[in-house]
């Protein structure tokens, strides 16, 4: 049984890695189906695609390694 104690007991359904400058994506875990490499403009729709009642901004659900809600630089035509 989930409770709503202050330590927390709740864990993260979705973990986002650490932000790399080498690739477009940032590693995305959604427990129960892996990672997967998303942009940012793939990010909440695939959150509500696997999680439909998920609020892509909860800090208890979704987790952030670092630099959260931020996307390495890129740019159309670039590989």
């Amino acid at each position: 049984m989930e409770t709503n104690s202050p330590s927390g007991t709740a864990k993260p359904q979705v973990k986002v890695a650490e932000f790399r400058t080498d690739s477009r994506y940032r590693l995305v875990h959604f427990e129960g189906h892996g990672w997967e490499p998303l942009g940012p403009e793939e990010f909440e729709p695939r959150i509500k695609q696997v999680f439909p009642d998920l609020d892509p901004r909860d800090p208890v659900r979704v987790e952030w390694a670092d630099r959260p809600w931020e996307w390495p630089a890129w740019h159309p035509g670039e590989a």
